[in-house]
């Protein structure tokens, strides 16, 4: 059978895309899809060494730099290592479901197969890795609407977070990003070594893990919450409605 250098360099490239995809989506990480697609190109660009011989610990060390290079330009330097886990942690459960349904078909059958079964395979995982995670974790699925847009986050429970507005006593969840919005009002806060002014909305409505939550308030703070995958902070007045 003819192998063609650039269906093996296509292949290559969407399998490294979407490895990175499944990274980032489990991991929630903020990256640009183009810094994913630029990663999987340099990726890509390795199937060239294909024609180089190399003894077999060369080749491994080779492929872990290619590995750390491929996280470093998809995600940053922030945390590299930690993500190359992850993208190996997916590649080893992608590579062992291919290998469960090789087919034997024909050349670009068995590509569109191999990319159906990735697709497939990374959203399964993405989906059992999210049910276990939030399970048994203080992380919850958080979406408000307001506008008539929806926006999506991943709150973490700070049971020593007693942050409410001083005039309504309404809770308020914190997220680390400003929103277009116009009917910004602001309320006082006081934390342990700060205290100022934050803005905040009254969104139309709020789920935390599928379930509505009233009489809430979202508050935008001006430090990126540093929690691992994390973009909002609940308060613990939360706890006792989930």
């Amino acid at each position: 059978m003819k192998v063609y250098i650039e269906a093996v360099f296509l292949l290559n490239f969407l399998l490294d895309y979407m490895i990175l995809y499944g990274t980032k989506k489990l991991l929630k990480i903020r990256s640009a899809y183009y810094r994913l697609f630029l990663g999987s190109l340099f990726g890509s660009l390795t199937t060239f060494l294909l024609t180089v011989s190399f003894s077999n610990i060369i080749m491994i060390l080779l492929k872990i730099c290619i590995s750390l290079l491929m996280n470093l330009i998809s995600f940053g330097f922030e945390r590299v290592f930690y993500h190359t886990l992850y993208f190996y942690l997916i590649s080893i459960i992608l590579g062992g479901i291919i290998y469960l349904f090789d087919i034997p078909l024909t050349l670009y059958s068995y590509y569109i197969c191999i990319i159906m079964i990735t697709c497939i395979s990374i959203y399964s995982f993405y989906k059992l890795f999210c049910h276990f995670h939030f399970s048994f974790s203080n992380t919850y699925q958080v979406s408000f609407f307001m506008n008539n847009q929806e926006y999506h986050f991943v709150g973490y429970l700070d049971t020593g977070n007693h942050l409410t507005s001083p005039f309504s006593k309404k809770p308020v969840i914190l997220v680390d990003m400003i929103l277009p919005c116009t009917n910004l009002f602001y309320i006082p806060y006081k934390a342990l070594n700060s205290e100022g002014i934050l803005p905040c909305i009254r969104p139309d409505k709020i789920y935390i893990n599928q379930k509505e939550i009233s009489n809430c308030l979202i508050g935008f703070s001006k430090n990126k919450i540093s929690i691992e995958g994390c973009s909002c902070i609940l308060p613990n007045e939360i706890k006792e409605r989930l």
